[in-house]
C-alpha cells in the first residue's frame, strides 16, 4: 500500500481502545489452527482405537417360537351349507366353542332317520348271520354223523366181503374133495366092471358102484355151483364196499360244499356288516362335523366365508383365530455372505416397528429402545427370497420383550459379532470385507493343518 492516510491501523491507540480490531487481525491465526488440527487429529488417532461390535442389520418380522401358536385357519371337514354364525370378528373363544354350523347338502344323507334306520339294518343282517351260522354248525354235525355212519357202513360191507371170501375159500376146498372123490368113484367102478367081466362080482355090486358115481358126479355139480355162487357173493361184496364209499362220499362232498356255502355266506354277511357299521359310524361323526369348533382358544382375527346359506366345500376356510397364548420369536433373514458368520446362541439386539429406540450400531451397550435377543435356529437351506432365515428368540439374561408386541409386526435385528477397534471397522467397511473375514480364513487354514496332520 501507498500509506498516504494518516488514519493508519497500525497505530497503538487504536489497538487499544477498539477490541473488534484485535478479533479481526490475523495476528497469531496460523498458531491456532495448527493447534486445532493437532487436537482433532490427535482426538481422531485415539478414537479410531474405541472398540467397535461388528454387527449385521438385517430385517425381519414377528412369529411365534412354536408352529401351533401361529395364526391358523379352521376349516370344515364336510361340505355344508351355512345356516348359522355363533362369533364374530374380535370375539374370544375357547378351545372346543362351537363357530358356525352348516346343514347338509349331499342327498344320501338328507334322512333324517338314517341312523335308527342303518341301525335296523345292521340288526337284520346279524340276525342273517347268526342263521348262516348256526346252518354251517348243523351241516358240520351232519358231516360228522355222516363220517360215523360211513364207518359202521364200510366195516359192515368190509365184514361181508371177508364172509364172501372165507366161503369162496370153503367152497374150493369142497370143490377139489368132490373131484377127488370123484376120481375114487370112477376108480372103484373101472375094478367093479373088471371084476364083474371075470365073474368075481356080481351085476348088482357093479350097479351099486354106478349109483355111487352118479351121486359122486352129482354131489360135485352141487359143490361146483356153490363154489361159482360164493364166487358171486363175493363179487357183490366187493361192488358193495365200493358203491358205499361212493355213496357216502357223494353226501359227504354235497354236505361241505352246503356248509362251506353257508361259512361263504355267513362271511359275505359278515362284511356287510362291517360295512355298514362303518357306515353308521362315518354318518354319526358327519352328524358331529355340522358343528366347526375352535381347536383351540384363541381371538377370531378375521371371518373368511361370510353370510348364510353360502355353500362351502370340504376343507375351505372359514375363520382366521390367533391362539391365545404364544411365545414370541423374530425371523430375520440374512445373506448367504453373512450366514456363515452366524451360530446359535449368538446374542442380538432388536429393534420393533412402533418402539422408539436410539440405535449405536456398533456400541449395543449405548443404545436405548432396543432388546436382547440369541438366535435359536438357523436353516440350512436357502429361502425362496435368496436369503437365510434365522430365528431369534428372547435372550433370558435381558430384560423381556414389551407386551404390546403382536405377531407379524416388523423388527429389525443387529446381529452382534466381534469386537474390533474402529479403525479396522473403517478399514474393512471400505475395502468391501465380510465381518471377522480374517478370523473366518485363519480357522479354515487351521482346520486344513489339523486335517493334514491327523491324515498323516
Amino acid at each position: 500500500m501507498l500509506n498516504l492516510s494518516d488514519n493508519r491501523i497500525d497505530r497503538e491507540e487504536y489497538w487499544t481502545d477498539y477490541e473488534c480490531l484485535k478479533q479481526v487481525s490475523n495476528i497469531g491465526r496460523p498458531v491456532r489452527r495448527i493447534r486445532i488440527m493437532t487436537i482433532s487429529l490427535l482426538c481422531m488417532i485415539a478414537f479410531s482405537f474405541v472398540p467397535w461390535t461388528q454387527n449385521v442389520r438385517v430385517a425381519g418380522k414377528l412369529t411365534t417360537l412354536y408352529p401351533d401358536q401361529r395364526p391358523q385357519t379352521v376349516q370344515n371337514l364336510i361340505p355344508g351349507r351355512i345356516s348359522k354364525w355363533y362369533v364374530r370378528e374380535g370375539d374370544f373363544v375357547m378351545a372346543g366353542d362351537t363357530i358356525i354350523r352348516i346343514q347338509e347338502v349331499v342327498d344320501a344323507f338328507f334322512d333324517p332317520e338314517i341312523i335308527d334306520r342303518t341301525s335296523r339294518q345292521i340288526e337284520a343282517k346279524k340276525g342273517a348271520a347268526i342263521n348262516y351260522k348256526e346252518k354251517a354248525e348243523a351241516l358240520s354235525a351232519q358231516i360228522d354223523a355222516l363220517t360215523r355212519n360211513l364207518k359202521n357202513k364200510l366195516d359192515q360191507a368190509q365184514n361181508r366181503y371177508v364172509q364172501s371170501k372165507l366161503q369162496v375159500q370153503a367152497d374150493s376146498m369142497d370143490v377139489e374133495a368132490g373131484k377127488i372123490d370123484l376120481t375114487i368113484a370112477q376108480e372103484r367102478l373101472n375094478r367093479m366092471e373088471e371084476l364083474f367081466e371075470k365073474g368075481l362080482k356080481s351085476l348088482t355090486d357093479l350097479e351099486t358102484r354106478r349109483i355111487t358115481l352118479q351121486e359122486t358126479r352129482a354131489r360135485m355139480v352141487g359143490l361146483e355151483n356153490r363154489y361159482e355162487s360164493s364166487l358171486n357173493e363175493l363179487e357183490n361184496a366187493i361192488i358193495e364196499l365200493e358203491s358205499v364209499q361212493n355213496e357216502f362220499d357223494e353226501k359227504l362232498s354235497k354236505a361241505r360244499s352246503d356248509r362251506n356255502s353257508a361259512l361263504s355266506a355267513f362271511y359275505s354277511t359278515e362284511s356287510d356288516i362291517a360295512k355298514m357299521e362303518n357306515q353308521l359310524s362315518n354318518i354319526q361323526v358327519r352328524q358331529t362335523n355340522y358343528f366347526v369348533t375352535a381347536p383351540q382358544s384363541g381371538y377370531v382375527t378375521q371371518a373368511i366365508s361370510v353370510g348364510l346359506g353360502e355353500n362351502i366345500a370340504a376343507g375351505t376356510r372359514i375363520v382366521s383365530i390367533m391362539p391365545e397364548r404364544y411365545d414370541l420369536a423374530t425371523e430375520m433373514y440374512v445373506t448367504p455372505v453373512d450366514f456363515p458368520l452366524l451360530r446359535p446362541g449368538n446374542k442380538v439386539r432388536v429393534i420393533f416397528d412402533g418402539w422408539p429406540a436410539i440405535v449405536f450400531s456398533g456400541w449395543p451397550r449405548l443404545s436405548n429402545g432396543t432388546f436382547g435377543g440369541k438366535i435359536l435356529a438357523i436353516d440350512n437351506f436357502i429361502s425362496p427370497n435368496g436369503k437365510y432365515r434365522v430365528l431369534v428368540v428372547p435372550d433370558p439374561d435381558e430384560d423381556p420383550w414389551p407386551f404390546e408386541l403382536r405377531v407379524g409386526s416388523g423388527a429389525d435385528g443387529i446381529l452382534l459379532l466381534k469386537d474390533v477397534p474402529l479403525w479396522y471397522e473403517v478399514w474393512r467397511q471400505l475395502n468391501g470385507f465380510p465381518p471377522d473375514y480374517y478370523r473366518q480364513l485363519d480357522e479354515a487354514r487351521e482346520i486344513s493343518l489339523n486335517t493334514g496332520a491327523s491324515k498323516k
